[in-house]
């Protein structure tokens, strides 16, 4: 028995649309792809690996639902979960450890990072195990991440993803920030959300720096309130939320 796919109505309920990548970024996850299928000896999938790259991005970038994607493409919705896993554990075993980071910046004579954290929006889950997500800052679901970058902006480490709610003093706190800085002989800069992540004896050997925050017992001095000439320029922004 032949099977046939084609529609009744000879239109094809498919549509095409822009993914906003440069092929390098395609190219470079087909390619640790393939190196991935010869060290377990699996070469043959469904789709090439070029394919397979296209895919998984697309369904990250856009956010489309795995059964949509997959029957335009024929092929099942588990292939292409398992695939999009895949592809992130590849991705994540090359993601820099963040005293290698530092350490790299050092060794080229880099002084300071820019530490900050950003919110990934995410689509909003009923239920109690969602609540977390929510973001009272930003009035949304998502996901936190902590990124830092050297003094051009350029992003160097990212941390792991964690619930919308989490404050970015607390993040740093979990992943050591302060300690990682410390140990490379680093200093980090960042806004107010990060005082009191640091405190150290004396007053002066700081390694986050932020900005004075006002209170109504304390006001902010002349010299609070006048920046610095050591501060540096405003960097480009590297977090900027995306639907990666």
């Amino acid at each position: 028995m032949t099977k046939n796919n084609k529609p009744a109505e000879g239109v094809s309920l498919v549509y095409q649309c822009h993914l906003n990548l440069s092929t390098s970024t395609i190219t470079h996850l087909a390619d640790l792809l393939r190196s991935h299928l010869k060290t377990i000896h699996s070469p043959f999938r469904s789709l090439p690996p070029g394919r397979i790259a296209v895919l998984v991005l697309a369904m990250l970038r856009h956010d489309q639902r795995l059964l949509d994607l997959a029957h335009g493409n024929a092929v099942p919705e588990s292939t292409l979960r398992r695939w999009r896993d895949e592809m992130l554990d590849l991705l994540a075993a090359r993601a820099p450890r963040l005293d290698r980071a530092l350490r790299q910046i050092a060794a080229r004579g880099g002084e300071v990072v820019l530490i900050d954290g950003t919110l990934i929006p995410t689509q909003r889950r009923t239920g109690k195990a969602n609540r977390p997500n929510y973001s009272g800052k930003h009035h949304r679901h998502g996901l936190h991440f902590l990124a830092l970058t050297d003094d051009r902006g350029k992003l160097v480490w990212i941390s792991a993803a964690r619930p919308g709610r989490t404050h970015d003093a607390t993040a740093a706190r979990r992943d050591k920030i302060v300690e990682h800085l410390r140990a490379a002989g680093l200093g980090a800069l960042a806004d107010l959300g990060f005082i009191g992540v640091d405190k150290p004896k004396d007053p002066d050997d700081q390694a986050i720096v932020t900005g004075y925050k006002a209170t109504r017992a304390r006001k902010l001095t002349a010299g609070h309130s006048r920046p610095t000439r050591s501060w540096p320029p405003p960097a480009p922004r590297s977090n900027t939320p995306s639907r990666t």
